[in-house]
Formats: C-alpha cells, structure tokens, sequence
C-alpha cells in the first residue's frame, strides 16, 4: 500500500525569513493515491502578532491563536502522522521552508525535498502558459469551491486531494481505461535501465526476528500476517 499525505499550512506571511510563522497544519492520508478519511489538523500559536493581511485570507486572528499551542507543543504529534511517507504539497518550497525552519528551532531533523510531490510543478508541466494555482486547478477539474470563503490547511488539503488524483490521470487511471497512458508508461518502463543488485543473505541476531515482526504489526495493511 502506498502511503502519502497531503499537507498544506497556513502562516502569518510569505517569508519565514522575515520571522514569518506556521499558524495552522492539514494534513490528510492517502493509500494509493486515495483518501482514507484519517487526517490531522491543528492551530499553532506563532508567538507574534498575527498581521492584518494574514487575517484576511485565513480568518485566524491573534485573539484566537494565542489560546492554542506552540509549534513545540505539537510538532511530535505532527511528525508522528507524516511519518517518513510521501508528502504532496502544492507549491512544496514555501511549505517545507516554514516547516523546516520550525523544525530547526527544535533541533529536529528537516524534511527532505527527495520525499516531496509538488503538484504546482506538475501542473505547470502538463498545463504550460495555464494558471496553475490551488484554484485555478480546482476550476479547471470542475471541483467544487463553494465552501471556501477563506483559505484552511484542512480544507486546502482535501481540494488538493481530488487535484491530485486529476493530476495522476483522474478516477479512469485507477481503471486502466487510458491506453494512450498505458502506452507511454510502457514505453518509459522498456527505455529505463535496471540494475541488478547480488543477493544478500544475513544470519539474524537473537531478538531480531521479533522485533521485525512488532514492526511489520504497525504497518497499516501488511501482507505478512503478522
């Protein structure tokens, strides 16, 4: 089963450099590229003044955030559900740079761009000269917009969710019913290189037969049994 999340995050502003910080997380799991109806989402406490123009497109004011959690608080609950699975993020270096430099502060480790989908540069590649923003996309996938007064990280992940699928080839990729997309992958797949590795065998130490198998029961949906 493939694992990714959706994220996308609210701030006080574009530039974590300028001292700009998280102000919400959304998050919501796919396996195999759809929603499982398990997600996370929190308010942060940023621990400066929220400014006027960011309380015009979130809806989230100083008032409200300073009765919630520090990024501190929260950030191991948060990295407990994103694991070390695929991150899908629209627009992925203004996210990851607000998370890593939070993520810094607490001398945790960053998160790594080789793990992240960014369907903005996506979109751009399969929709050249086309507006290619969350709504712009939304509009073009005829996805329904009306409960999006103000922009939400929960709720801008789950438009995000249905964006991707669309990017990947829509519902019908799910069927195989694209030949012309069959073809081409096909024809990805005999231009690739393999790489054969040689076989590996190793002797198991005592104990670690069962602490493969107390790992293999945490994964969602294993195929051992265990």
């Amino acid at each position: 089963m493939l694992r990714e999340i959706i994220l996308d995050t609210e701030t006080t502003g574009l530039s974590h450099q300028a001292g700009h910080r998280i102000v919400e997380i959304g998050c919501i799991e796919l396996l195999n590229h759809m929603p499982t109806g398990k997600h996370y989402q929190v308010y942060i406490n940023p621990e400066r003044e929220v400014p006027p123009e960011s309380t015009a497109i979130t809806g989230l004011t100083h008032d409200f955030l300073k009765n919630h959690g520090v990024f501190a608080s929260v950030a191991d609950d948060f990295l407990s559900f994103i694991q070390d699975d695929r991150l899908v993020i629209h627009n992925a270096n203004f996210d990851v740079g607000f998370l890593n430099a939070e993520l810094v502060r607490l001398n945790k480790p960053k998160i790594e761009m080789y793990r992240v989908v960014d369907t903005l540069l996506i979109a751009r590649r399969k929709f050249p000269g086309s507006p290619a923003s969350l709504d712009a996309l939304c509009k073009r996938f005829q996805i329904d917009l009306g409960g999006r007064s103000k922009h939400g990280a929960l709720l801008d992940s789950q438009l995000l969710a249905q964006v991707y699928l669309e990017l990947l080839g829509g519902r019908q990729r799910q069927l195989g019913i694209q030949k012309d997309a069959g073809r081409q992958e096909n024809q990805d797949i005999s231009n690739s290189t393999v790489v054969v590795f040689p076989r590996r065998d190793f002797v198991l130490k005592s104990g670690e037969e069962e602490s493969h198998k107390d790992f293999v029961k945490k994964i969602y949906g294993n195929l051992w049994g265990y």
